[in-house]
């Protein structure tokens, strides 16, 4: 009961923080300049559209961020659960000048290097050589590097990028987990299954608000 109500004061701190940007972002965008529904008028896109494909792309924004962030964070809460003394480290780049460090977000008992990402949906190629970098950097300072993600990409570019960061993961005999797999290796780690307890704080909230 513990674990739960930490994770679900968690997920309110990050609800409150979501609608407050919204709700301000909202306040602001009424004084925006709309003359650029122009360009949306000439594509086919009445001005009543056009407002709300700008509103929800402004919250989607807002709603990505927040819920990564959240995920994130209540993952790194089950690892220091189970592993009270783990935690985020920093470790300098013995490859390249730029970045100096990279971040690991949960070291466990300095063996095990876990980054751990929401979902990854870039299509950016120097994503995968900084990366790279920072997988070897890893590997070099004696950590296995660990990634759990859990929504993988939908779109044909961004998948290819995250098979070949499977790839690197598993050259420097690292572990790349994604979908049911970045659950299970949660469940199987640290003994806490993360995503019943979020069904649970989403069912409480969905009937709360109906």
């Amino acid at each position: 009961m513990e674990l739960y109500k930490e994770i679900r004061e968690l997920s309110d701190g990050y609800e409150a923080q979501l609608h407050k940007q919204i709700d301000s972002r909202v306040i602001e965008m009424d004084g925006d300049d709309n003359s650029h529904y122009l360009l949306y008028a000439v594509l086919g896109i009445s001005d009543d559209e056009g407002k709300k494909i700008d509103l929800y792309q402004n919250k989607g924004r807002f709603l990505y961020k927040y819920a990564g962030a959240f995920l994130e964070s209540a993952a790194k809460i089950c690892f220091s659960h189970r592993y009270p003394d783990s935690g985020m480290v920093k470790i300098p780049n013995t490859i390249d000048a730029k970045p100096k460090t990279f971040e690991i977000d949960c070291l466990v008992e300095n063996r095990d290097g876990i980054e751990i990402k929401w979902r990854d949906a870039t299509t950016d190629g120097d994503h995968i050589t900084k990366e790279h970098t920072r997988i070897k950097v890893i590997a070099a300072a004696g950590y296995k590097p660990i990634r759990v993600m859990f929504y993988y990409p939908n779109r044909t570019q961004a998948i290819r990028i995250q098979k070949t960061l499977e790839t690197l993961y598993k050259g420097v005999n690292g572990e790349y987990y994604f979908g049911d797999g970045a659950w299970n290796f949660i469940k199987d780690y640290t003994g806490i299954e993360l995503k019943q307890i979020l069904v649970r704080i989403a069912e409480e909230k969905t009937n709360a608000a109906k």
